[in-house]
């Protein structure tokens, strides 16, 4: 298998969608063939406890048992000359194991349950994530063009999503900041066409800016109402930077009139140690500005920022992580009185941090014991809510195909 937006770049440069990741991030997958197709399996499930608000300090707390997770299949094959046809499907059961109204998580806004806003709740993923096919050819010496066409899929709009970053490979729970950085990675209609010479990628896209509706099993009606561009940048194996702007038209449902430019940039890095340990970080920022969607002119709310920086170390069957991350939150998006709370938004601030361990490995799963702990920062006029330091509690069992060692055949990362 080589990259799906370039036959010249090794797998392990491909993230979610059309992003790419450092060409030197750790994998796990399943590898097989099918005459001249070239096949790939992977995937994640957490199977934990999560507690957040676990000592009770607020009152917008909650705790359950659940499993996150989604799993991709991949076929790749050759075109002609230098031409490369991949297909991807990835699909969540997080309908099923998160239900409608996803799992706690404090701060974290977007998307609706029941017609209401989802408050300090993170959403279920759709059954679908991507069903997509995308072409590549290669050109000239490190030139090639290509094209993606998904239904759902994601846009050329920020960083690679969250679970398919290394960088947080551990880490269960969507950053605060989702829905500024990187929450198009399932939108019901996607084009986007790009280049790639010598490290440098430009693409854009045409797709459908809604979120995703309450209906996690049934596809939404495509619309093709919005679009975006990005520049990405590859200047070494260890190293992607990425910056996009996107308009997005009317994406919350609870929201008609207003449309959103988003505005990102992140910084991903990979560098191996050993045979069987690696380290992995990011540092991503995103920035939404509403807008009223038919006459383009005002703000609706006013313009929010996000940042997170994230890091993930392994050595041998041993691992740590930890991310901090800071975003604004509207006092409408916390379900919040705007008549008492005003209009601005609050800063809020997260960090977590995380251990982990491999508990079983063979060829074919590999199964990590973990848990980690998350310390909130709440701005003074929530802590009657919220509590003044909030913090969760989670241990998990982590499920994956087997991680492959350094120097097998390259393929997507997780």
């Amino acid at each position: 298998m080589t990259g799906a937006t370039d036959p010249g770049a090794p797998m392990t440069a491909d993230g979610s969608g059309t992003a790419r990741l450092p060409a030197l991030s750790p994998m796990t997958a399943a590898m097989g063939r099918a005459g001249a197709w070239a096949l790939m399996l992977h995937g994640s499930v957490h199977l934990r406890y999560t507690a957040h608000d676990a000592f009770g300090d607020g009152s917008r707390g909650a705790s359950t048992f659940d499993a996150p997770n989604w799993f991709m299949g991949m076929a790749q094959r050759g075109v002609g000359t230098d031409g490369r046809l991949t297909l991807r499907a990835m699909l969540s059961l997080d309908p099923l194991t998160e239900g409608g109204n996803g799992y706690p998580l404090l701060f974290q806004t977007g998307e609706t349950h029941d017609g209401e806003r989802l408050v300090d709740r993170q959403h279920p993923h759709d059954l679908a994530g991507e069903l997509s096919a995308t072409f590549a050819q290669r050109v000239a010496p490190g030139a090639a063009v290509f094209g993606y066409a998904a239904y759902p899929g994601e846009p050329a709009l920020g960083p690679a999503a969250f679970m398919h970053r290394p960088s947080s490979r551990h880490n269960p729970d969507a950053p605060l900041g989702h829905h500024w950085q990187d929450a198009t990675h399932i939108v019901w209609g996607v084009a986007t066409a790009g280049a790639t010479v010598r490290g440098f990628t430009v693409e854009g896209s045409l797709f459908t800016g809604r979120e995703p509706d309450e209906d996690r099993y049934a596809p939404d009606a495509p619309r093709f109402d919005s679009y975006s561009a990005r520049l990405t940048w590859t200047p070494l194996p260890s190293l992607a930077f990425q910056t996009s702007i996107g308009r997005l038209r009317e994406p919350e449902a609870l929201e008609p009139g207003v449309d959103q430019t988003r505005t990102t940039a992140s910084l991903l890095s990979a560098r191996r140690i050993g045979r069987t340990g690696d380290l992995a970080a990011a540092v991503v920022w995103g920035m939404n500005r509403p807008h009223h969607a038919h006459d383009g002119a005002g703000e609706a709310h006013g313009t929010t920022h996000s940042v997170l920086a994230e890091a993930d170390l392994q050595f041998g069957v041993h691992a740590v992580y930890a991310r901090a991350e800071w975003s604004q939150k509207a006092p409408g998006e916390l379900a919040l009185d705007e008549a008492t709370y005003g209009d601005e938004a609050f800063g809020v601030g997260a960090l977590t941090l995380g251990a982990a361990r491999d508990v079983l490995a063979t060829r074919g799963l590999l199964a990590t014991l973990g848990a980690q702990a998350t310390l909130y920062v709440v701005p003074e006029r929530l802590r009657p809510l919220y509590g003044a330091q909030p913090v969760a509690l989670q241990v998990y069992l982590r499920l994956t195909p087997a991680r492959m060692l350094h120097g097998a055949h390259a393929g997507h990362t997780m």
